[in-house]
């Protein structure tokens, strides 16, 4: 575990903590993106789940994370100039920068409801609206939030001020709320619309001229501030989620599918511009008649600079199908799965190679015994094999139609394959020959294999079906799971210890060859669907909905880790006790360089400030098995810190992320290496320096 904390002199203390699981698929990040705001040409900001916050200051060429300080669902952003901004989300959360999100500080709203959308016209007046038809007010900038009273229920989910006093939200219910004195009165206006027609986004060019969007493709437009809304043609039935115009005559409504929709006539005629992705898309921001930028599902981000006649893609993604299987055998050297797809990595997922697109069968599990021999399974008794490190796929022929869903090597030879309707396949040559050593139950999914040798082996499946054998499949005994959830996973490290798990948060644990199941607190009741066993005491499990677990003890205890993903997370390969990598939903591979254990950074605003980069020699040297690296910032750039040992090869990443400016230390932990001599290098903006240090056990 490496510990990252600043060390400036105390007198003032931040706290906050870095998940150490980041994105590699897609790019910058592939969670659902909520709203979007672009204050200028070049400079915007993006905000969705898991308290996620992006910041371009190039007009989107390149997004960079923001710590939000929070895991919860971020759905609406209003800055009102580049430094002065403020993001809501569920839970009533309310956080607020005023120095272009480099700092987000967390508001008290006096709520617990969902707030779904804000809008502020200066830095100290804003407005946000969420669930229960809640509005808060502010005119401090925030620092206190007042709880307006309208006398209605339902959802508000849209907000558009345009200036202090004027504004109107909309909402559920076909709601449209209007006030002209800030919010200490709010008047219901007619919107001619059946109550059953949520309406989702609003934009006002001015005081009288505004825009609505709802379900069912409706398009509502005003020009007397709201007196007479006038139903405007768009053409479409889907779902229009965001609008933004920049005048009174150029706008843009977005929605379900890619549905994006531009009109420059005031919505006379709105012309339909999709076709650009099919992911929905949820929020749409201006800064001028020509540059804008769409964000949605799946972390999309699409960007134009000639008014929404082209858009282009501003999320990098080697592929967006659902991966469902990973296995490395080195640091750098792995195998992702699922879709049609078969991706390679080299480099420790730095960058994927698609080495096989097959548009017609699915791929559903991999297992490597080496770089270069390896076998994938999937839909319809689909083999295929490899012994030259995936540059060419061979067709095995399985013998069944049935789907297979799991699959372990234990040697370029010896493997076995499970899937549906009972089928157990097993092989003694790689593969040329499948033997079905399927067995008869009532049992009829079959999900996860691990053997450990050619001998000793285990499935699971569902209604806690556990089967072992200790004769290479010849035959199979059912052992007591102690349970009926379903079991997705199971990975032993040994024949005797081993670990399984499934639905409803289920942890089970062995360490006698599975004559007896312990059932383990998880700390969760989301499904799991995967889990690596990496040695006697390290163990991951993953599932749904962005869920990591995590234990250092075998499985006695878990935690749960900071994925930063809210993705479903199918499968999960580790290298040793730190590298890991994890797989799952639209194309999401997540990589953690140390174990997946988060950092503490600890800062000072009473501090001095770091006049040059400095990396200091590690403290004790000679050192077993743990040293201290210290190393200063004199301004913010992006750091890596990264151990070789003598040959050059990469040990172990400590640090990769954006630093602000100040003094740090992170602690190494060289308890797996062998003595000797090993090399740690800092690369940040321009600056590199190596030096050396000694492990003497």
């Amino acid at each position: 575990m490496q510990l990252v904390k600043v060390s400036f002199l105390v007198f003032i203390f931040s706290i906050t903590i870095f998940p150490q699981w980041f994105w590699q698929n897609p790019l910058p990040q592939g969670n659902p993106l909520s709203a979007v705001q672009f204050i200028d040409s070049i400079t915007g900001f993006a905000i969705g789940s898991y308290g996620t916050i992006l910041r371009t200051t190039d007009g989107g060429e390149n997004w960079t994370f923001q710590s939000s300080g929070t895991t919860n669902c971020l759905f609406g952003v209003s800055f009102t100039d580049l430094n002065n901004g403020t993001a809501v989300g569920e839970a009533g959360t309310i956080l607020r920068t005023t120095n272009a999100g480099q700092d987000w500080i967390t508001q008290s709203s006096g709520t617990t409801n969902i707030l779904w959308s804000v809008s502020f016209t200066d830095s100290h007046n804003g407005t946000a609206v969420g669930e229960d038809a809640i509005i808060l007010r502010t005119t401090d900038g925030g620092e206190n939030w007042i709880i307006q009273s309208i006398g209605t229920t339902g959802e508000l989910r849209g907000v558009s001020f345009t200036d202090v006093d004027h504004g109107t939200a909309v909402g559920s219910g076909a709601k449209i709320l209007r006030t002209t004195d800030g919010g200490a009165n709010w008047i219901a206006q007619p919107s001619g619309l059946p109550i059953n027609f949520p309406l989702r986004g609003v934009s006002f060019a001015d005081e009288y001229t505004g825009s609505i969007v709802g379900t069912m493709g409706i398009i509502l437009r005003t020009t007397d501030g709201g007196e007479n809304w006038a139903s405007q043609s768009s053409g479409i039935s889907s779902t229009l989620y965001g609008v933004s115009f920049t005048d009174t005559n150029n706008g843009i409504a977005v929605g379900d599918y890619g549905i994006i929709l531009l009109t420059t006539d005031g919505g006379l005629n709105w012309v339909n511009q999709s076709g650009w992705t099919d992911e929905n898309l949820q929020s749409v921001s201006f800064s001028d008649a020509n540059n804008g930028g769409a964000i949605g599902y799946n972390g999309i981000i699409l960007r134009t600079t000639n008014g929404g006649e082209t858009w282009t893609y501003q999320r990098n993604a080697i592929t967006s199908d659902w991966l469902f299987g990973v296995s490395f055998t080195t640091m750098n050297i792995g195998t992702a799965v699922g879709g049609g797809t078969i991706l390679r990595t080299t480099n420790g997922g730095e960058s994927w190679v698609i080495q096989l697109s097959d548009t017609i069968n699915g791929f559903s599990s991999v297992s490597f015994t080496d770089i270069e021999n390896g076998t994938v399974v999937g839909t319809e008794g689909k083999i295929l094999n490899t012994t030259n490190g995936g540059e060419n796929w061979i067709i095995q022929t399985s013998g069944t139609l049935e789907n297979l869903t799991g699959v372990c090597f234990i040697d370029a030879n010896v493997g076995t394959a499970v899937g549906y309707n009972r089928t157990i396949l097993r092989t003694t040559n790689g593969g040329e020959n499948w033997i079905n050593q399927s067995i008869d139950t009532t049992t009829y999914y079959l999900f996860g294999v691990s053997f450990t040798d050619i001998n000793n082996g285990t499935i699971v499946g569902d209604n806690g079906t556990i089967l072992r054998t200790t004769d290479g499949g010849t035959s199979w005994t059912f052992q007591n799971s102690g349970t009926t959830y379903c079991l997705t996973s199971v990975s032993f490290v040994d024949p005797n210890n081993g670990i399984a798990v499934g639905f409803g948060g289920i942890i089970l644990r062995t360490t006698d060859a599975g004559n007896n199941w312990a059932t383990q607190t998880s700390g969760t009741t989301k499904d799991l669907y995967g889990v690596d066993f990496i040695d006697a005491n390290n163990a991951t499990a993953i599932g749904w909905i962005g869920t990591i677990l995590r234990t250092t003890n075998g499985g006695a205890t878990w935690s749960i880790q900071s994925s930063a993903s809210t993705s479903w997370l199918s499968a999960v390969s580790f290298s040793d006790a730190n590298n890991g990598t994890v797989v799952g939903r639209s194309g999401t591979i997540l990589r953690t360089t140390n174990g997946g254990t988060s950092f503490i950074e600890i800062g000072n605003e009473g501090s001095e400030i770091p006049f040059r980069h400095l990396l200091s020699q590690n403290y004790p040297n000679p050192f077993n098995p743990t040293t201290t690296i210290k190393f200063e910032m004199p301004e913010k750039s992006f750091v890596t810190i990264k151990v070789y040992d003598v040959l050059g090869s990469e040990v172990t990443t400590l640090i990769s992320e954006e630093k602000s400016i100040g003094s740090y230390e992170v602690e190494f932990n060289g308890s797996k290496l062998t003595s000797g001599i090993y090399f740690y290098q800092i690369k940040a903006g321009n600056f590199v320096e190596t030096k050396k240090m000694i492990l003497l056990k």
